[in-house]
């Protein structure tokens, strides 16, 4: 836009003559005058973008998407009052009584965000520019550098890191599963990074890191926090009674990371699989295990103390449990047929109508 200027004439006779304005744009030097400040909006929205420019009717006007931190990486848009780049999404006004091109963005996408330049080509070194930031609000995504899962031995310490993107700049906090106590205290940490001193079995778990920066609800990450610790071994019964000729089931519960070789000993001598024993194991978990010892038919050699024992990389625990003779049969297991050597197959109930009688016999005559 250029300005007239009145030109006063002094006459002979004193007076001053106003002649009609002179327009005189030459001596004028194109301005960018106003350029909208930085912009904040969400993902759908639409967003105008003004440029006052004056003096400028014979150069062109661009307006350019710029890459700041690449210089060399920039989009044209627009150039003078039309419209370069082929997105319905994008339009371009011009008024000509303020001289501001308005660049116009609807249904905002995150990709739209960042630097837009408004530049007055004066030359091919010598352009006149002015910038605006366009950010658009993104829901937290958490970053591929963040912690999946951890292994860590007892008493060690622990680190569990966890970033994310997205604007404004997410906050990040940490939970533990069924809102447990986390090992630095309280039930909520906030952080990036989150530091075990010295990890306890009581520790391991999965921890949620969970970033927020109120747009949308939030991401989150589940973190499991696994503990190596040397096995620990209960015994649930540590004496049980059974007659000859019946099966017992001798139990020891192992807990223990990583996962313990269990074995089972009588008279320091290791038992196995066969007629006469059965084992079997049976994980309830990764660090639990339960084990069962089945002594078979059970002959007077067999009753005395059996020991569970469970061992891994970190140490070993064992276990005693004693057998001893009865006259009654125990039940469970002893609830289905006995059998007995060279002699037939007779069912729980007769032998324990048999022992019962036999018994009051006995009391009745000693």
């Amino acid at each position: 836009m250029c300005v007239s200027t009145q030109l006063a004439v002094e006459q002979t006779d004193g007076r001053e003559d106003r002649s009609t304005p002179n327009i005189n744009c030459g001596d004028r030097n194109p301005t960018i005058s106003h350029i909208t400040q930085q912009q904040i909006k969400d993902i759908g929205d639409q967003v105008d973008l003004d440029c006052s420019v004056h003096y400028a009717q014979d150069y062109p006007v661009v307006w350019l998407k710029h890459d700041r931190y690449k210089s060399t990486e920039s989009l044209p848009l627009s150039s003078n009052s039309g419209l370069i780049i082929r997105d319905s999404r994008f339009s371009l006004r011009f008024d000509d009584a303020s001289a501001t091109y308005t660049l116009s963005i609807k249904d905002i996408q995150e990709t739209d965000a960042g630097w837009y330049m408004c530049q007055v080509i004066l030359s091919v070194n010598n352009k006149l520019t002015a910038e605006v930031e366009l950010q658009v609000r993104r829901p937290p995504i958490i970053s591929d550098n963040s912690t999946r899962s951890i292994v860590a031995s007892e008493g060690e310490s622990a680190q569990m890191e966890c970033y994310a993107g997205g604007f404004p700049s997410p906050k990040i906090s940490w939970r533990r599963e069924n809102n447990a106590i986390l090992p630095t205290g309280g039930s909520i940490y906030r952080g990036n990074i989150l530091k075990i001193a010295s990890v306890h079995k009581e520790d391991r778990g999965t921890y949620y890191c969970v970033a927020e920066n109120g747009v949308g609800r939030g991401a989150r990450r589940n973190i499991n926090l696994e503990v190596e610790f040397a096995p620990v071994v209960t015994v649930p019964r540590p004496r049980l009674g059974q007659a000859l000729q019946y099966d017992m089931d001798l139990e020891c519960h192992v807990e223990a990371y990583p996962p313990p070789a269990i074995s089972w000993l009588k008279d320091e001598v290791q038992l196995s699989n066969n007629q006469h024993y059965r084992i079997s194991h049976f994980a309830t978990a990764d660090e639990f295990t339960d084990t069962t010892l089945r002594v078979i038919t059970i002959e007077k050699r067999q009753y005395g103390r059996f020991t569970c024992k469970a061992q891994n990389k970190l140490g070993t625990d064992q276990g005693t449990v004693e057998l001893f003779e009865t006259i009654i049969p125990v039940c469970p297991p002893a609830c289905g047929q006995t059998r007995y050597a060279n002699a037939a197959t007779i069912t729980a109930p007769e032998v324990m109508v048999t022992v019962l009688a036999f018994y009051v016999f006995w009391m009745r005559y000693v």
